[in-house]
């Protein structure tokens, strides 16, 4: 998969599966675009990454005006946009009884508002250069789970956008999304058991998938930079799994 010189924006790249997920495109020839939620943590997101040709887009994206400075500075650092990674994302789980609006509100505002409205913003941009869009939705969003019903829920809102808008955006713009199962990153570790536990229940959530294993964030970051590249040029609309057989038997 050759990337070079195509323009990237990853958001949510300061961590995680859009941190390999730049690094990736990067090795690949890209120009990327780099957003974290502050300006400290995409500077260390750059930095991390090796420094250099990065342009910095930092910005929450849980509000419209984010979304719209944060694909401003990419557009302007890149002079245009081919690719558009949607990957900022938070998890947490809670039932419904014990979910308050506060939470609620912010898990739609990043998981579900972020990627309608940075897409929003970088459109008429991939319009004109051809692009297409990859989104992180997740297995949550194709399968329930207990104690989840929130995050389940936007999820699956951006597996069910990502079909609607690759109505909307065709032939020009392709638009896709992965789903991945579990994946041992940072924001995972962070929604299990604290403590000794946390070992204790990546085990039983590698137990949980056919494969044995949960990935890592590099094997999920290889499933967006296919979806994003000519080789999947004839796939539009789709929601892959990459979940270690997660969902197969759901």
């Amino acid at each position: 998969m050759d990337f070079t010189d195509k323009r990237v924006l990853v958001t949510g790249a300061s961590r995680g599966i859009g941190n390999a997920t730049a690094a990736a495109f990067l090795d690949r020839g890209a120009r990327i675009a780099v957003n974290g939620s502050s300006a400290e943590t995409t500077a260390r997101a750059i930095e991390a990454l090796g420094g250099g040709a990065i342009v910095a887009a930092p910005g929450d994206v849980a509000t419209k005006a984010g979304c719209d400075a944060v694909v401003g500075a990419a557009l302007d650092g890149l002079g245009g946009l081919d690719i558009l990674v949607n990957n900022a994302g938070v998890y947490e789980t809670g039932a419904v009884g014990e979910f308050d609006e506060a939470a609620w509100d912010r898990m739609i505002d990043i998981n579900v508002k972020g990627v309608f409205f940075c897409t929003r913003a970088a459109i008429e941009a991939l319009r004109a250069s051809g692009g297409n869009i990859v989104n992180t939705a997740s297995v949550s969003g194709l399968i329930g789970h207990p104690d989840s019903a929130v995050y389940c829920a936007t999820k699956g809102a951006v597996v069910n956008m990502t079909r609607a808008m690759a109505l909307e955006f065709a032939p020009t713009v392709r638009v896709n999304c992965i789903c991945p199962g579990g994946v041992d990153t940072d924001m995972m570790r962070q929604g299990l058991a604290p403590g000794a536990e946390v070992e204790a229940s990546l085990a039983a959530s590698a137990a949980g998938h056919p494969l044995e294993r949960i990935a890592t964030a590099e094997e999920i970051a290889t499933g967006i930079l296919y979806l994003a590249s000519y080789d999947a040029r004839f796939i539009t609309g789709a929601a892959l799994a990459i979940d270690g057989g997660l969902a197969a038997g759901q």
